[in-house]
């Protein structure tokens, strides 16, 4: 059995003094894909904050890979960080470059220095998401589904072996959405870690993998309500209500502050392409 790439035992997770997550328990392995799904502020993004140091872990023990988070020191945090791969809701793309550029910072920034081999590795990152002809383009020429894919080709510059992915297609329409979330499965089944989190159940019915539930402050694997049809389709049900009263409850403060890509059918990324 892999030894576990992320571990979590006992953890609490807080804002401030808010308690966003207790008595975490995690352990995730090379080549598992994990949805995590839950309410706004439930602590979704929250959890993946405390694996790249962006949010402190209160207590527990917490092991990424082979960085102890309960004692990491401040200058051993971008050493944790190059290792990951993030990708963004937003994208945060640099608006004043184009698409290699914007890579070959992130390269430079991470100790490459020889410009053949930068090049190279950005030709290699575009064509694993089939946009190795959009490297002249600045992000603005780009739509919302062509970014993302960018996005995802900056998280694997490095070969990372964990891809935490943040509502990766909240901005993006249903089949771009797909697409997304299909390359990220061909991402997982070369052998990385892909962590997801998302609002949309039915892609976890189309795309399987663990899933976990943020909610009352703990997390808690729901992976067989995914599996059963009828627990799967109250899931959807309750997402879908959850998602109109958010709706509603937006609209209605509005009034009282105004007064009134393309899909694929076959993505396959091999072992090697991941981990060169």
């Amino acid at each position: 059995m892999e030894e576990a790439l992320i571990q979590y035992r006992n953890v609490s997770i807080y804002q401030q003094e808010f308690c966003i997550l207790d008595e975490v328990n995690i352990h995730f392995r090379p080549g598992e894909f994990v949805y995590l799904i839950g309410k706004v502020g439930s602590g979704k993004t929250s959890l993946l904050k405390t694996i790249y140091c962006e949010l402190d872990i209160a207590d527990g023990e917490a092991r990424v890979m082979d960085y102890d988070l309960m004692h990491i020191k401040q200058r051993h945090i971008p050493q944790l960080r190059r290792q990951l791969g993030i990708v963004f809701q937003d994208f945060q793309l640099l608006t004043d470059r184009t698409v290699s550029d914007n890579l070959a910072f992130v390269l430079k920034a991470t100790g490459w220095k020889n410009k053949a081999e930068i090049k190279d590795r950005i030709t290699e990152v575009l064509k694993l998401v089939s946009m190795e002809t959009k490297g002249y383009k600045m992000p603005a020429e780009l739509s919302g589904g062509e970014q993302q894919r960018i996005v995802i080709a900056r998280a694997m510059l490095n070969s990372p072996q964990i891809i935490l992915a943040d509502e990766p297609t909240g901005n993006l329409d249903v089949e771009t959405g797909r697409y997304i979330v299909k390359l990220l499965h061909a991402i997982c089944k070369a052998g990385s870690l892909v962590l997801m989190t998302t609002h949309n159940l039915q892609l976890i019915k189309e795309f399987p993998g663990r899933v976990f539930r943020c909610e009352d402050h703990h997390l808690t694997e729901v992976t067989d309500e995914f599996i059963d049809p009828a627990l799967l389709q109250k899931a959807v049900m309750e997402e879908a209500t959850e998602e109109v009263h958010e709706e509603e409850t937006f609209e209605e403060e509005s009034e009282t502050l105004t007064g009134t890509e393309e899909d694929s059918d076959t993505l396959t990324i091999s072992e090697g392409d991941a981990t060169k």
